[in-house]
C-alpha cells in the first residue's frame, strides 16, 4: 500500500514526484455534547488548536459544529505514523480524559483513506 500521495498540480511532475505535505490518511470524529456542555465543548475544541499546531503531520486539522451539542474533528495526515502520532497527542489525550465530563458517549473514531485532495500551492489523487 503506497501511504503518500502523487502530485498532479504541478504540470512539470514526474509521476514518481511525491508532495512533500500530500495527504494520504484521515480521522473522523464525532462527538455528541452533554446536555447544557455544548458552549464548553466548542471552547474545549478551540483550545486544541495550538497543540495541534505543534504537531509536524497534522496537515489538517478542522473542528467544527453542526448544532447545540453535535460536533467533529477532521484531520489528514501524510501517513499512518503522522495519524498514530495526533491520536497520543495532547488533543487525544484531553478529549479522553474529559470525555465524561462534556461527552454524552464514548467520541467516535473513524480512520478513513483519502482519495483525493486540494491543499494550497497542491492537490492530488491518492493511490492506496
Amino acid at each position: 500500500m503506497d501511504d503518500t500521495a502523487s502530485d498532479t498540480s504541478r504540470s512539470t511532475a514526474a509521476p514518481t514526484d511525491r508532495p512533500r505535505a500530500g495527504v494520504a490518511k484521515a480521522l473522523f470524529v464525532r462527538l455528541t455534547a452533554k446536555p447544557g456542555k455544548g458552549d464548553e465543548v466548542d471552547a474545549f475544541l478551540r483550545g486544541g488548536l495550538e497543540a495541534v499546531l505543534e504537531e509536524h503531520d497534522t496537515r489538517t486539522w478542522y473542528a467544527v459544529r453542526f448544532a447545540r451539542e453535535d460536533f467533529a474533528i477532521f484531520d489528514t495526515f501524510p501517513n499512518d505514523a503522522g495519524r498514530l502520532v495526533h491520536l497520543a497527542g495532547k488533543v487525544g489525550r484531553a478529549l479522553v480524559a474529559r470525555t465524561p465530563e462534556l461527552f454524552a458517549s464514548p467520541p467516535q473514531i473513524e480512520h478513513a483513506d483519502v482519495l483525493a485532495f486540494k491543499l494550497p500551492g497542491q492537490s492530488g489523487q491518492v493511490n492506496h
